[in-house]
């Protein structure tokens, strides 16, 4: 039994319009990324009340966010079909990559490589390769929008959760997929 209670530990105002997503560095665990429909990426110190850094570019609004897992860089996918990567040391956007036609709404970073993988609501899952700047592989089958998109531990595949229900496992080192897992009745929106 949980005696406990949980508090709010911080809140503040993170964009001038709505927040469409965040994720909590993972290596430091003391900073997250926030994204928003001003078209903006706010980077916060965990219990700080000011952003440490905004990153701008995009021409719509950011969908998506995640870091490098040593937290040196942010990608965001936009509403627009583009993805940007951010150095933070510079605060500069180093990469501007295109390729789905509708909103990025899923982001993950490859564990250990120089990849990171994207889900649309064009219903595509791309693998990017960060070092030559272009989508490397297209996985398709889904009927519905992408949700979200997760790396497996070791690297060797990739899974997605859609609108239609479905989760799939694709290996990547075959670029196949492996499992199709057709057990839920509705959307699939997250996977830990």
């Amino acid at each position: 039994k949980m005696s406990k209670k949980a508090f709010c530990l911080q809140q503040f105002a993170a964009h001038s319009g709505d927040v469409n997503c965040l994720k909590i560095g993972p290596k430091s665990c003391q900073v997250l990324v926030t994204g928003g429909s001003d078209k903006m990426v706010n980077m916060w110190a965990i219990g700080k009340p000011n952003n440490i850094m905004s990153l701008s570019g995009h021409s719509s609004a950011v969908d998506s966010v995640t870091f490098s897992p040593n937290e040196d860089f942010v990608v965001a996918g936009s509403a627009g079909g583009s993805v940007k990567m951010w150095d933070i040391e510079s605060q500069k956007c180093t990469t501007s990559m295109s390729g789905h036609r509708s909103n990025v709404i899923a982001l993950d970073h490859h564990p250990y490589g120089d990849y990171f993988a994207s889900g649309s609501t064009d219903t595509n899952l791309k693998i990017w390769d960060i070092r030559k700047k272009t989508c490397i592989q297209t996985y398709k089958g889904h009927t519905g929008q992408i949700n979200v998109v997760r790396f497996s531990p070791d690297g060797r595949w990739v899974v997605s959760g859609a609108d239609d229900g479905t989760i799939k496992l694709w290996d990547l080192g075959q670029g196949k997929l492996i499992k199709d897992f057709q057990d839920h009745e509705s959307a699939v929106n997250t996977l830990d």
